[in-house]
């Protein structure tokens, strides 16, 4: 378990006197309009995308608007020489495959449901492309992420917080960030609302103010993830037995990798009242499906824990990443573990999902869930 170790160093100030900064632009809006306020204030701004997928033999899936496509970096470059600001192109296609498709791929091959955003945050924006900025020597690196960093005075630490746009905040994938982490980066858009950043893209003269935002996974880019896991990992998709609650068989699946906790669609078996999945045993290759009110849980154990900001008893848990957050108890265990107990029971908790811990806005840290009781 990772605690918050505060650094006690001098906080930021809001005039940079021309200090470096590497913004990392996925050639949307977001990141874009980042840079615009970055350069306005005085930084030296330096431009760059990480090209995380796909490999070089796999082209045809680079020609998509996804954020890791050509397009998506032609994009980028346009609003690079806009801006005026140097632009870079960084090839980190095997750290990422490393740390990030191959989790995605065994975390559902063993039933589980992750979030690869998070591991990208993690291991590769605020890890392997926060050593490349300072590499290229600057002293911050810069995201479009909708949430905010704050100095205590008092504490000697950073506070990482919600954005004020709730609809927008994405504070629950970076709760793995340290205090180091924090102390270097910049996010911009944390103050603002998303309809003001495309008000101001489109003041800005940049080409993007418009374009849509990507919702699919960035190295799928038709959002088909059961294609592409079994074009990598066919085994997973190993026929087995669907369970009602009292053990009776249902009908066959084709892989547990095709179901998740709290899905309805596609079960059968249900009759009188609709049925959802409520457990994927591994041990068994077998999906258990029952009614809405057995995916109601008390609680739940999660591991890796990370913690930016103190240990709190009591905590706002969030389970999902739209999911709103719940009045919960945190208990610490062993081995970087904590057993969450909520204080009124929620339904479909989701093994491999990320578990956020808050304390009004302020992210305390977070884990990913393990079981559910």
């Amino acid at each position: 378990m990772r605690k918050a170790t505060c650094l006690r160093a001098i906080p930021r100030i809001c005039v940079s006197m021309m200090k470096k900064v590497v913004i990392a632009m996925s050639g949307g809006v977001d990141s874009s309009v980042a840079a615009a306020l970055l350069k306005e204030q005085g930084y030296e701004v330096i431009g760059v995308t990480m090209n995380l997928w796909p490999s070089e033999k796999e082209p045809e899936a680079n020609s998509s608007g996804g954020c890791c496509s050509l397009a998506a970096v032609e994009d980028a470059r346009r609003v690079a020489a806009k801006l005026d600001i140097p632009y870079y192109v960084l090839n980190f296609r095997d750290i990422f495959e490393e740390k990030v498709i191959a989790n995605f791929i065994s975390e559902y091959g063993a039933g589980r449901t992750p979030n690869p955003c998070i591991r990208c945050n993690q291991f590769i924006k605020f890890k392997t492309l926060l050593q490349k900025t300072r590499e290229l020597g600057a002293e911050f690196l810069a995201t479009g992420h909708y949430a905010r960093i704050i100095f205590n005075e008092k504490s000697g630490c950073y506070r990482l917080e919600r954005g004020v746009d709730s609809s927008k905040d994405q504070s629950y994938v970076l709760y793995s960030m340290t205090q180091e982490q924090l102390k270097s980066t910049l996010m911009p858009l944390g103050g603002y609302t998303k309809e003001r950043t495309r008000k101001l893209a489109s003041m800005l003269g940049l080409k993007v103010a418009g374009k849509p935002e990507s919702q699919e996974i960035c190295f799928i880019p038709d959002n088909n993830y059961r294609r592409f896991l079994k074009a990598k990992v066919p085994s997973v998709f190993k026929e087995g037995l669907i369970y009602d609650r009292q053990g009776k068989v249902v009908r066959t699946h084709s892989g547990i990798i095709n179901y998740t906790i709290g899905q309805r669609k596609g079960l059968g078996g249900g009759a009188g009242e609709p049925h959802y999945v409520i457990d994927i045993r591994t041990e068994d290759n077998a999906v258990v499906i029952g009614p809405a009110k057995f995916l109601e849980k008390k609680g739940f154990v999660a591991a890796d824990a990370d913690f930016i900001w103190g240990l709190n008893e009591k905590v706002m848990a969030q389970i999902r990443y739209n999911s709103k957050p719940v009045l919960s108890t945190l208990k610490q265990l062993e081995e970087g573990r904590v057993e969450v107990i909520f204080d009124k029971p929620q339904k479909a908790v989701t093994p491999g999902q990320a578990a956020v811990f808050y304390d009004g806005d302020t992210v305390i840290g977070g884990a990913t869930i393990e079981s559910s009781f």
